[in-house]
């Protein structure tokens, strides 16, 4: 057990320490389009992203880990103008992520974030459940609801809302996966009256791999939602 939280606190010293993106708070600065392409960007970076294969934990199982997203801004003069400081190129986003298995092929999670360098603030749930609960000839198939909720950022109310098909196929000690979804974003700002509401869809896709090496799991994930890209690794424990 101490050898496995060494290598969390390890996993943890890599997360970079300041995204440079700083505060979240000229949103009176922006144009409409600007406001779109910023909301367009955080419903990409902040939107649920699970980084767990759809085989269902089961009654007893449990995931408990860290995970850091990377995502690549597609707009940073939006992010600019809308910012105290300068726009990173990648926005870093560490969670805490907890998952649990509940009977008949259920499994709920939840996560929670501050960002790094910026007023950041996110959590997120998630209720999974199991089409095709996967065995040793057959994949799993699962169906994921998702909520991601922003908090910190005075100027805006913004949630999105996932729904996704996911797939995966475990040989023995790694289950490789992937699906497609749709985020469904809200994001409307406050106390600011140059811009207004915006609503819109975008459609996501994502391929991964999780090991699982005992206590120890190590999962890894790639993501397309809209335009922006994001890598995910996640370190915990699962059993």
């Amino acid at each position: 057990m101490k050898r496995s939280l060494a290598f969390l606190a390890v996993f943890l010293a890599t997360i970079p320490s300041a995204n440079a993106a700083d505060d979240i708070d000229q949103i009176n600065q922006l144009i409409q389009t600007d406001f779109r392409l910023l909301s367009e960007d955080l419903g990409a970076a902040l939107s649920y992203k699970a980084v767990i294969p759809a085989t269902p934990l089961g009654l007893t199982g449990f995931d408990l880990g860290v995970e850091v997203t990377a995502t690549q801004l597609e707009n940073r003069d939006a992010w600019d103008r809308a910012s105290s400081s300068t726009a990173p190129d990648t926005l870093y986003v560490p969670r805490l992520h907890v998952h649990k298995g509940l009977p008949l092929g259920f499994d709920i999670g939840a996560f929670y974030t501050s960002v790094p360098g910026s007023n950041i603030g996110l959590w997120g749930a998630e209720l999974r459940y199991a089409i095709i609960k996967g065995g040793a000839l057959t994949p799993a198939l699962g169906l994921r609801g998702t909520y991601s909720k922003l908090s910190g950022v005075d100027q805006l109310d913004f949630h999105t809302k996932g729904l996704e098909l996911v797939v995966s196929k475990g040989f023995a000690i790694f289950t490789p996966y992937a699906g497609v979804g749709r985020v469904w974003t809200v994001s409307e700002p406050v106390g600011v009256t140059n811009v207004s509401k915006e609503e819109f869809t975008q459609g996501k896709y994502f391929v991964g791999g999780n090991v699982n090496l005992g206590l120890i799991n190590l999962a890894l994930e790639a993501d397309k939602t809209g335009d922006a890209t994001s890598y995910g690794a996640k370190l915990g424990f699962r059993f």
